[in-house]
This record gives structure tokens, sequence and C-alpha cells, in this order.
């Protein structure tokens, strides 16, 4: 059964933004989640913003927002066949817990200017 749904588009340029200020990226970002990110190149501002939509649509997902949820416990990495997974740790693990849930899908997809995630959250009846 579904236990929650959320969806977020990002602009690009946020990220072209914040990478410009010291320190910014590493306050949202999970580690593993930012070096992926930047070997990524010339579309490493697409990725962020994608990843970033995810972090977001995770909260509405959880039906709490990101109140509480620090975004560096989101993790959203690409599987080798490049499907895309969240992982979650402390706060965003413990709000996903309070849902009892067992599955988390995300769905990202960007253009140009704007960067698109889904998230559906399921449990078991």
């Amino acid at each position: 059964m579904i236990a929650g749904v959320g969806i977020d588009v990002v602009n690009v340029s946020r990220m072209e933004r914040w990478r410009k200020t010291e320190g910014l990226t590493e306050r949202f970002f999970h580690p593993l989640e930012l070096s992926d990110a930047m070997s990524r190149g010339s579309t490493a501002n697409l990725s962020l913003a994608a990843r970033f939509a995810a972090k977001e649509a995770f909260g509405k997902a959880v039906g709490t927002g990101l109140s509480g949820i620090v975004l560096k416990d989101i993790m959203v990495k690409n599987r080798h066949n490049g499907k895309p997974e969240i992982y979650v740790f402390g706060t965003a693990k413990e709000a996903l817990e309070k849902l009892g849930s067992v599955r988390v899908h995300v769905s990202l997809t960007h253009e140009k200017e704007s960067a698109l995630a889904m998230v559906v959250i399921e449990y078991e009846a």
C-alpha cells in the first residue's frame, strides 16, 4: 500500500549559486552523493538539482516536509544501471520508520533549467 507520495521541482541555477558559496553544498548533500554529482563534470548542477528535488519530495512523501530532517541524512545514488535509489540515515530514517514503511521509490528527471523528482513510499498492509 502507498504510505506517501511527494514531488518537487528545483531550478538548476540554485545549484550554480550554492556551489559558489563555500561549504553550502556540503551542508545539504551526503559526501558520497556530492562526490558522485561532481564526477559528472558539466552536468553536476543538473545532478545536484535532481537530488535536492528528491530530498524535498521525500519530505513531502513522509508527510512532515523537511522539518526535523537533516538533508545530508537523505542520499540519492544511482545503481550501476543508472536507476536512482534513496538511502536514509539518522533523522530521515526515523521519519520513515514512523510510517512503518518498507520501500522508497524515486524517479528523477532534468532538462536544461529544471530538475524534478517524485518519491513514493510503500508499506505492507
